[in-house]
C-alpha cells in the first residue's frame, strides 16, 4: 500500500484515505503496514511523524 505524509501536519495517511491533503504532501512509498511508514518518515526527517487517526489508528498517538 502507499503512504503519503503530510508534510506541514506530519501525519501519515494512507493512498485511499479521505483525510490524506491534497497539498502539502508527498509520497513515502510502499509498505505493508502503517508502522513501518510512520518509521520511514521519521528517518527521512519527519521526527514528529504520527499516523492517521482514520486510516492508521494504531500509529496514531497524538
Amino acid at each position: 500500500m502507499i503512504f503519503y505524509i503530510n508534510t506541514v501536519t506530519h501525519e501519515v495517511h494512507k493512498e485511499n484515505c479521505s483525510w490524506k491533503p491534497t497539498v502539502n504532501f508527498s509520497c513515502l512509498g510502499v509498505f505493508d503496514y502503517p508502522y513501518q511508514a510512520v518509521a520511514a518518515a521519521k528517518k527521512a526527517g519527519y521526527s514528529n511523524a504520527d499516523g492517521c487517526a482514520y486510516c492508521c489508528p494504531g500509529m496514531h498517538t497524538k
